[in-house]
């Protein structure tokens, strides 16, 4: 019985490292990328230089991942007209069809040399000779073509919003029975409560709480949990509180630099920002697009 076990035990192990051993061959393409295709479908669209691939995502080092998308299909690749480095990825994006799942394995210290140090995973060591793996389900393609004319379209867009931008603010003020006149630059800074204390001017060190938002009032950033948990903008992980730096040091939008400068300890105020004094025709983030003015409610806390 002991004997029967014992080569059912070493059947066993052997089927696991044959399985193991399969499931790791990779062939190596001209350009030296290794690759392995699970599911091939020759029917679907290939994509082309400059297409951005549509689909899932597991990318790994090693054996951590580091992301993962599976279920949540996005845009994860643009081709690239050419690979960076020998074993690059381009070449076999390039060899998919749409309905095709690969897996892509890519030298680590290759792709570091053309990384800044804190661009590479935590785990990434240099020199022991580790591998990023890609595995890749393409769902779908959108062209070159299909870009350029997305582009095209949010650059028309972006055209009419900051057409309209003027005609916007004036009706937020005269809606909200806003009193304030415009600074130079055209900032409103309205003083809700002024403050006693040391007074906000370069090199100072600040806290100050703050709430940001669009004109529609849709809050987009905030320091208060309070305020970020009923706007459904709570976001786990994140410390709360004032924000502390130091004034000139840290970058800032303009409005918001002209808008606390001078502002003594203990204020509150609110700010409203023409999107040239913002993010101007940058967009930031999901809610703030190309052309947008936005609201700041301040708390200067403290002035050091």
């Amino acid at each position: 019985m002991k004997k029967t076990l014992l080569f059912a035990s070493m059947a066993l192990t052997l089927a696991v490292m044959m399985t193991a051993c399969k499931s790791d061959k990779f062939k190596q393409a001209e350009n030296g990328l290794l690759y392995r295709f699970e599911t091939t479908n020759p029917e679907g669209a290939q994509p082309q230089v400059g297409d951005v691939l549509v689909g899932e995502l597991i990318w790994l080092l090693d054996g951590d991942t580091l992301w993962n998308n599976t279920g949540k299909a996005d845009r994860i690749f643009q081709v690239a007209e050419s690979p960076m480095f020998k074993g690059d990825i381009p070449e076999g994006l390039l060899m998919m069809h749409v309905g095709d799942k690969a897996i892509f394995k890519v030298p680590a210290d290759s792709m570091a040399k053309f990384m800044q140090s804190n661009q590479m995973p935590p785990k990434y060591q240099s020199g022991t000779n580790q591998y990023f793996y890609y595995e890749i389900s393409l769902m779908d393609i959108v062209t070159k073509e299909e870009l350029e004319q997305e582009y095209a379209n949010m650059m028309e867009e972006a055209k009419q919003r900051q057409e309209e931008e003027p005609a916007l603010i004036a009706k937020y003020i005269a809606d909200n029975k806003i009193t304030a006149k415009p600074t130079k630059s055209g900032l409103y800074i309205i003083v809700n409560k002024k403050g006693t204390g040391a007074k906000v001017a370069p090199g100072k060190k600040v806290s100050v709480n703050y709430t940001g938002r669009l004109l529609d009032g849709t809050l987009f950033d905030s320091s208060r949990e309070a305020e970020a948990r009923e706007a459904g903008k709570y976001l786990e992980g994140r410390e709360y509180g004032p924000l502390t730096y130091t004034v000139g040091s840290q970058p800032m939008i303009p409005g918001w630099e002209e808008g606390i400068m001078g502002q003594p300890a203990g204020s509150d105020i609110t700010l409203i920002i023409p999107s040239e004094l913002a993010y101007g025709a940058r967009r930031a983030g999901k809610d703030i697009l190309p052309y947008t003015p936005l609201t700041f409610n301040l708390t200067i806390e403290s002035v050091e």
